[in-house]
Formats: structure tokens, sequence, C-alpha cells
């Protein structure tokens, strides 16, 4: 299997970027002629590798966890979400443990909403009963959809308000599914997202066994929708970084994954990196246990996903990580930014979450190309698209109309996420393989006159595009 995987990067990097090549002067000639539209139904069509840096709980888009929400009935759960404050607890109470007392549109379970006193119970309404005015600002609740609202929104009221959403075990595999599905629409054969097993809940509020909760996985991505959608999925299990019992969550997790390596690839450290609480060294003695213990467990970590200079990526390498979520900051750190050079680390690359998120206020400052072109292994990723509202095109878009990749360099970055990517070397080898086919396949069928090739493609697109690009509708 080793063998198959060091002819995969031999093949990327030599000889199969060799047809890739002979078509750049068809895609530079496009570019100069296209209609953003038609940019756009291009970079959709066009075949691609993975999603490696996604998070399955910030993937979903608002109106699929709605959707989702209501069909749960028939697994005996009923959602109720806060839609006017009637003061009913106090200053100095305790209204600020667990989800904040001010703030609107937090979800809870019936058995949650039974709890409460009259004068709360009357803050809630259930999902199925809201107004269509309601409806509408409960989905806007948990996107970034305003100038307004940036890292703070994100990172502390998102994830507060879906609260008991993400404690639903069929809810959470169901959306994978529409993930993989909507991924493989737009040209994509591998999905790699993070997802646990612990936390979730039955109506009545007693808890899943992990091991029920991992087999509920399993029976569902097999099922026909699922392979369907010809996207492969895997799984890692995410560690908020500066929680305070992050290190003996780190050893369990580790040794989850080792046990179920038919669907599970790598542990992943999350978390915003301004809480100094979850710098990278503070695991580095319990890493170093766990490599004496395990084996065969991956690891990528998000690092230099901060506006300060630090050497956290450097740090995170000594962890052991091979993937770096982000690497925003590398830029300033010269000595691990040659050290990654035309190396074995991978940068996940999320332009259009860098940008919401205000770690750049326009794509001129973004290192992304200079990591491209210096040999930096790079992919693009979405991040957190559902709260975006976007899809893996929007990214292939920002990075072409902003840094004019070249078509050799967007094959490039797709193989570099099936490369890169913790599937075992077999299902590795036949996805690289699939991928290469369907770029052969892409080129001889794509001629830019009168767009031969795309005639029948219409983009399903999201309201990132539109706002974006101002390209808002395909539907003629």
């Amino acid at each position: 299997m080793k063998l198959l995987y060091i002819l995969s990067v031999i093949c990327m990097s030599v000889v199969c970027n060799t047809f890739a090549a002979t078509f750049d002067s068809e895609f530079e000639a496009f570019k100069k002629t296209a209609s953003a539209k038609d940019l756009y139904t291009f970079l959709y069509a066009m075949p691609k590798g993975g999603d490696l840096h996604n998070h399955s709980s910030g993937s979903n888009r608002s109106q699929w966890w709605f959707d989702e929400a209501i069909k749960q009935r028939k697994n005996g759960y009923i959602y109720y979400t806060k839609v006017k404050i009637n003061n009913c607890k106090a200053y100095g109470s305790d209204q600020f443990k667990g989800s904040p007392y001010l703030m609107l549109f937090v979800n809870i379970q019936q058995f949650e909403y039974q709890k409460l006193d009259s004068c709360e119970q009357s803050e809630y309404k259930r999902l199925q009963d809201l107004s269509p005015e309601q409806k509408q600002a409960w989905m806007d609740s948990i996107r970034l959809d305003k100038p307004s609202e940036g890292r703070e929104e994100f990172f502390v009221t998102h994830w507060t308000r879906l609260n008991s959403l993400l404690a639903n075990p069929y809810m959470q595999a169901n959306l994978i599914v529409k993930n993989m599905q909507a991924f493989g629409a737009e040209g994509l054969s591998y999905l790699e997202t993070d997802a646990g097993v612990r936390g979730f809940v039955h109506p009545d509020g007693s808890g899943f066994e992990d091991e029920q909760v991992y087999q509920m996985y399993l029976k569902r991505f097999a099922q026909k929708d699922a392979i369907d959608s010809g996207v492969t999925v895997r799984l890692q299990y995410s560690l908020l970084r500066f929680h305070s019992q992050a290190l003996p969550a780190l050893e369990w997790m580790y040794k989850f994954v080792s046990e179920h390596p038919e669907l599970y690839v790598a542990v992943d450290m999350v978390g915003r990196e301004d809480n100094d609480k979850g710098h990278p060294l503070r695991f580095l003695d319990t890493m170093r246990k766990l490599r004496h213990q395990y084996h065969g467990v991956n690891l990528s970590i998000h690092a230099g996903e901060t506006d300060e200079p630090n050497q956290h990526i450097r740090d995170t390498l000594l962890l052991g990580a091979t993937r770096i979520g982000h690497g925003f900051n590398l830029i300033d750190d010269a000595d691990t930014l040659l050290l990654m050079r035309y190396n074995q680390y991978l940068i996940e690359i999320n332009l259009i979450s860098n940008l919401l998120l205000e770690y750049v206020d326009d794509y001129s400052q973004h290192p992304f190309p200079e990591y491209l072109r210096l040999g930096v292994p790079v992919a693009l990723s979405t991040d957190d698209r559902g709260m975006w509202d976007s899809n893996m095109t929007d990214e292939y878009y920002t990075a072409v109309t902003n840094f004019n990749m070249s078509w050799s360099e967007l094959v490039k970055t797709g193989a570099n996420s099936l490369t890169f990517s913790f599937v075992d070397d077999e299902t590795k080898q036949k996805l690289l393989d699939d991928y290469y086919q369907r770029i052969a396949t892409f080129e001889k069928a794509f001629t830019a006159k009168k767009m031969k090739g795309l005639s029948d493609v219409k983009p399903e697109i999201y309201s990132y595009p539109c706002k974006a690009f101002k390209i808002c509708d395909f539907s003629s």
C-alpha cells in the first residue's frame, strides 16, 4: 500500500499533471472571455477531490437544519426555539449558566421545555409553529448574513443557538449524508468531517452509548442515498483545545479512534486560538505518551488561525500533525515556512472563512498564493460552509478570480486533497485514479466555444455567491 501511495504522489507531480498542463492554454483563453456565470458553471462542473477541513455541524445549511429537525418527530424529537424575552429571569440569578438568557433562537428539546416554568415556556415556540417571519429569523440566526457580523458572532452565538440540535445522532448522520449529496453534485468524491459519538440523548434526555452511535453512523452511510452520492466519507474526532478537560478527552479520543478504524481516521484539534488555554504545547507531553501506546491515529490541528504572529504552526508540527487547518499566519514564521516547502505537510485553506471571520479585510492580504507558488502543499476546503451558506465551488471561484489560478494549479490542489487525506492507502489510490480519469474526461468534453460540455449543467447555488459574486440565478 505504501508503494501505491508513493506512486500516486509521483503521478500527481510528474506524469499525471502532463495532461492538465496541455489544458492550461484552453483555460486561460476561457477565463479572459467567460462571463461570471460561465466561469462559475465551469468550476461547479469540474471534478474536485475532497473536503478535508469540514465541521459537520457547521456545514449544515439553515434550511437543512430546519427541515431535518421537523422530520425528527418520527424518532420522537420535538424542538422548541426561543422567540421572545419576557424577563422571566432577574439579573443576578443563574441566567448566565448554560445558554445565555438574553439570546433569541436558542433551540431546546421537548423534555427541556417541560422543565421550564410557565413564564419561560411562554418565550418558546415549536419549530413547526413559527410564522414565516420567525422561521426566516431562525435561519438567519445560525449563519453570518450581515456585514456587522463576524468572528464574535460566529464563535460565541452560532453554536450556542444550535444547542440541543447537536444532541440528536439521527439528525447528525442524516445531515452528513445531505452534505455528501451536495458535495457529490459539485464534483467531489471524498469528505472527511468532524463528528463524535458522545453527548447524544434520546427524546427523554437519557444518553446513547458510544458504540450505539458509531453503529448508527456505519448503518446510515451504507444506505443507498449515501452510496449514490458518489462521495466516500470518513470521520475525525474533534477536540476542543481550550476545554478544561481537553487532556483526558484527548486520551479517550485516541483510544476510540484507534479501535474504530473502519470509519474514524484522525483526531482534529479545533477551537479559536486566541484563547490561550488551547496553545499547542499544552498537549506535548500527552501526545508523546499517546504515541507510545497507539498506532494508525492521524492528527490534524487548527493552527495559525490568529491575527498575531506566533510559532503555533511549528509547535503543532512538534505535536505530530501532518495537516494544518488554516495556517494563516505561517507567512510570518519564515523558518517553519521554509520547512514546509515541498514537504509532507498540508495546509487546509479556507478562503471564505478567513474573510468572514475577519482574519483578512480583503483577499489581497491572504497568504494562499504564496503557499501555493512556493511549493507548500495546499488544498481548498469549506470549514463551516453552512454558516457561510456557501459550497466548494465558491472557494474555487474565489481562488481563481482573486489569484488567477491556472488549470494545473486547480488540478493539483484537488489532487492534494486526496493525497493528504487520512483514508487507507487502497481507497486513496482508487480515489486518485478516479479523480485523474474524471479530469481527463472533463478536458476532452469541454471547449470554450458555446460552453460545449457544460450546456446541461445547472449549478445549485446558495446565498453566498449572490452576495459576494453577484451570481444569483441559474434557472434560465
